[in-house]
């Protein structure tokens, strides 16, 4: 009987074991990716990667709950990672190199030594969109005018003011307001605002239906002191708009960073691995196609292109094994 019970309770504990095992084994990670204001470019390919290597549907990482965050854009995402506040998040290429150094805009701050790089994502351009009426053929007009240099934490801040400097200008030549590329729009249809800088890939959904409803001019970002800024800054790079990308503007040559995804060394290799693999798979190669202007430019063959500071080494060893990188 004494032999018989033990069993049974053998039996049990195992029972519960096994019960509690499937339990933990069910119960969902969760992946938060931080991205930018809605109307801007990093919100809707946020949402695109987080369906896609979410678990909800049969081709995503196992387990895996990912959710598109909106937030102030590079700068607040670094912040995030480093906090703990969010897994991930899409980060300009020039404000990853200054988190991860300590230089530029994190100057005289800690360096943020565990961010890591998932992918390097797509070329992110800068807009400088003008009023057809404020008269701004270039760079240098825009001393006295009304200008939104977007949010304070935000990546398109930094590279206004270095854009702005490369021609002899800082925020006291001109009249700054801290928009983001929304409500900035909003103030240029209604003739409050000249003009605005933004960086994302082009197309983004607020300069197209400014375009479309009240018509807009893009200012060219060029001439030798652009010349003299690429020789400083590496990051940044030539760059255009075809014509007609927006409606009524022609052709404009402009400079770009690259868009990042990025995490922390604290996330667990074989995670990161998962979701490197399924980003990458058919059926995420589909849905990025078809989801946004941006998406068909998110490639294999692009995502350890302009790197800056490290690969994590779960998105590392896919790549390797990927042949993309040596």
């Amino acid at each position: 009987m004494k032999l018989f019970g033990a069993s049974k309770l053998v039996a049990a504990v195992a029972g519960v074991a096994l019960m509690t095992g499937l339990a933990i084994a069910q119960q969902p990670t969760f992946f938060r990716i931080g991205t930018g204001g809605t109307a801007g470019t990093y919100y809707p390919v946020g949402g695109l990667i987080a369906n896609a290597i979410s678990a909800a549907g049969d081709k995503g990482v196992p387990g895996l709950v990912a959710t598109a965050i909106a937030s102030n854009g590079s700068v607040a995402n670094v912040n995030a990672i480093q906090s703990g506040a969010a897994e991930s998040g899409f980060s300009q290429s020039d404000v990853a190199y200054w988190a991860y150094t300590g230089t530029g805009l994190y100057d005289g701050k800690p360096k943020v030594e565990d961010l890591r790089i998932i992918a390097t994502l797509y070329p992110e351009t800068i807009h400088l969109v003008a009023a057809k009426s404020a008269g701004i053929k270039s760079v240098k007009d825009l001393k006295g005018k009304r200008v939104a240099l977007d949010e304070p934490g935000s990546g398109t801040l930094v590279d206004a003011r270095i854009v702005l400097a490369a021609y002899g200008l800082t925020e006291k030549d001109i009249k700054p307001e801290y928009l983001k590329p929304g409500p900035a729009g909003d103030r240029l249809r209604d003739g409050a605002l000249d003009a605005f800088f933004f960086v994302g890939g082009y197309p983004t959904g607020a300069i197209s239906e400014l375009a479309s409803s009240s018509g807009i001019e893009l200012v060219p970002i060029t001439g030798p002191e652009v010349d003299k800024l690429l020789a400083e800054y590496k990051f940044f790079a030539k760059d255009k708009v075809p014509a007609e990308t927006y409606k009524g503007v022609g052709a404009t040559d402009t400079i770009s960073v690259n868009a990042q995804w990025l995490t922390s060394a604290k996330q667990p290799d074989q995670l990161v691995y998962d979701i490197v693999k399924v980003l990458w798979n058919d059926a995420s190669r589909a849905a990025l196609d078809a989801g946004h202007a941006k998406g068909k430019l998110i490639t294999l063959q692009n995502a350890t292109n302009g790197l800056g500071i490290p690969l994590h080494p779960g998105a590392e060893r896919f790549y390797k094994e990927a042949g993309v990188l040596k």
